[in-house]
């Protein structure tokens, strides 16, 4: 059967057997899915009985934010690559359900709910007991689903249950539940922090099971600036408003009816120490302390302390020796170090071959180990310091520009540029170093041009430019990709004092006259960073490395 971009699947099964039957049938819709999976829960739904049955309110119970977890969880091991979003519209407590209702009793849907992404497909794991009811429960399904949400016309109705007939003698073994299930305490107005940076499976679950405490308001702190300071790979985190844009288009699909706010957080507290409608606080066992210390503050303010409802973390099935244990963007970020994280752009006046790169970075980055690792590799490297060395050379024609714009004073005995007394003459001084740089740029950047030629001559498929101002000095347009090395200022200062023996204080002068890694970043093809041990920076080099060589196959077969 062909693909869909966008599912949703409706589970039917009891919740006490769902558990068993989550990763089996998230791993046959993944067969159909390839984008987002939304999953709406109607445990008892019967497809199969002759008559059209509606949707109605759930119940949230202790059961319900359990299985939310082990949903998320299953997701991750089993079908990483799918948006899955747990839909709630009609997960409400009976006296709730009946009161925002105009005349019609324990109904959730009064309209069609519309989601951001339209679903094109709807499945379920309805257990189909007679095969020639096939015709009957898919045009059931398909009109109960339209009367939830709005969906393409005609939508594709799938039973996955064939798939999953070997799971059901595991079932029979599994006793109904005797005693009634446990209510899940809900609150008027809720509240949750963080980075919420490339929603993933943890904080969906800490999403959605916030959502099934709240009733009426969910607040939501979102890091900031200030509060990004200590983050692993800060320089990959999306930006503010996009962080936001996808909570609320989330939380949009997840529980409309919810009165979403959304604000910055600039410190571990934000506006939950101050706002005395909250009444519950959803934390981690990771993040108690800090649920703690706002009870502490509130208490200090005159507030009552909030209800902290903690859940637990996801396990990372996928994490590698550097990664953490747990789901976590930080985890995100570093796999994204080496791939593509935007396409090159289009330059038709370089020749597709040599590919070139741009490798810049930082002061302390490893840029220049990096740029030794890919010509072991098979790169040729055009060292542009050294490049820089060959321009001051008597005879040349920076040397000569050089000497009249900053003096003969600067010669040495013989007839060499003195360059620490030149750097003497331009430091502070952003109008001499103009001067300096307008000189010697545009002179290095003609020597690079022709060891790329030359390279080209000698049939070379790859050339790295290593160059710490590739940027600055606006050398982008003789590259076909810019891949920027990164690494926290405070770990290039150690380093920079430890290789040239200079204080912290002119180390992080040094660092400062540079370009940010954040504003070298927004330039990125493709970053990378030494941070780790040398054994994590060559593996992430021999994926961009591999990755590399595929985009150029691709470009010499689309030509």
């Amino acid at each position: 059967m062909s693909m869909f971009s966008t599912g949703i699947l409706v589970l039917t099964s009891p919740l006490h057997t769902l558990p068993l039957r989550i990763a089996p049938v998230l791993s046959s819709a993944a067969q159909l899915v390839e984008r987002t999976l939304y999953v709406h829960l109607h445990p008892g739904l019967n497809l199969g009985g002759g008559t059209q049955p509606r949707p109605v309110f759930i119940p949230p119970v202790v059961d319900l934010s359990t299985l939310i977890s082990r949903l998320y969880s299953n997701a991750a091991d089993v079908c990483g690559h799918l948006d899955v979003r747990v839909l709630l519209t009609n997960v409400r407590a009976q006296s709730a359900a009946s009161s925002g209702t105009q005349n019609i009793p324990n109904c959730p849907f009064p309209t069609p709910q519309s989601l951001s992404h339209s679903p094109e497909v709807v499945l379920t794991d309805f257990p189909l007991q007679d095969p020639g009811q096939s015709h009957q429960v898919t045009q059931c399904l398909q009109r109960y689903t339209g009367h939830c949400y709005v969906c393409s016309p005609g939508l594709p109705s799938v039973l996955l249950h064939p798939q999953l007939m070997k799971l059901q003698e595991k079932e029979e073994g599994l006793k109904e539940p005797e005693e009634r299930a446990e209510p899940l305490e809900t609150y008027s107005d809720v509240v949750v922090g963080g980075t919420f940076d490339r929603l993933h499976g943890a904080h969906k679950t800490l999403l959605n099971i916030s959502c099934l405490l709240a009733n009426r308001r969910f607040l939501i702190g979102v890091c900031d600036q200030a509060m990004l300071k200590k983050k692993v790979l800060k320089e990959l985190i999306e930006p503010y408003a996009l962080r936001v844009q996808r909570l609320h288009e989330f939380l949009q699909d997840i529980k409309p009816s919810l009165q979403v706010e959304i604000v910055p957080l600039d410190d571990p507290f934000g506006v939950s120490v101050v706002d005395p409608m909250l009444q519950c606080i959803v934390v981690s066992e990771e993040t108690r302390r800090g649920g703690e210390a706002v009870n502490k503050k509130r208490i200090e303010n005159g507030l009552p302390a909030l209800i902290l409802h903690e859940i637990q973390l996801l396990k990372d099935a996928h994490h590698t020796e550097t990664e953490e244990e747990k789901i976590s963007s930080s985890s995100l970020r570093s796999r994204l170090l080496g791939t593509l994280l935007t396409p090159p752009k289009d330059t038709p006046h370089l020749p597709l071959l040599p590919y070139v790169i741009g490798l810049t970075g930082g002061s302390g980055s490893g840029k220049s180990s990096i740029a030794r690792q890919l010509e072991a590799l098979g790169a040729v490297r055009i060292d542009c310091d050294k490049l820089g060395h060959e321009v001051y050379q008597p005879g040349t024609a920076a040397y000569h520009r050089v000497l009249e714009e900053f003096g003969s004073d600067l010669q040495n005995e013989d007839k060499t540029i003195n360059r620490r007394a030149l750097g003497k003459k331009v430091f502070g001084n952003q109008e001499r170093l103009k001067a300096l740089t307008d000189i010697v740029w545009p002179e290095i950047a003609l020597l690079v041009k022709s060891r790329i030629s030359q390279a080209r001559e000698e049939g070379k498929q790859v050339c790295v430019v290593d160059a710490a101002v590739l940027l600055e000095a606006g050398w982008t347009d003789m590259v076909h990709e810019v891949w920027v090395t990164v690494i926290p200022d405070e770990e290039a200062v150690s380093r920079i004092t430890e290789r040239d023996g200079v204080t912290s204080e002119d180390a992080l002068r040094r660092l400062q006259s540079q370009w940010s890694n954040a504003k070298q970043v927004e330039h990125a093809n493709v970053v990378l960073s030494t941070l780790w041990e040398p054994e994590v920076t060559r593996k992430q080099i021999l994926k961009a490395w591999n990755l590399l060589q595929k985009r150029i196959q691709q470009r010499q077969e689309g030509q």
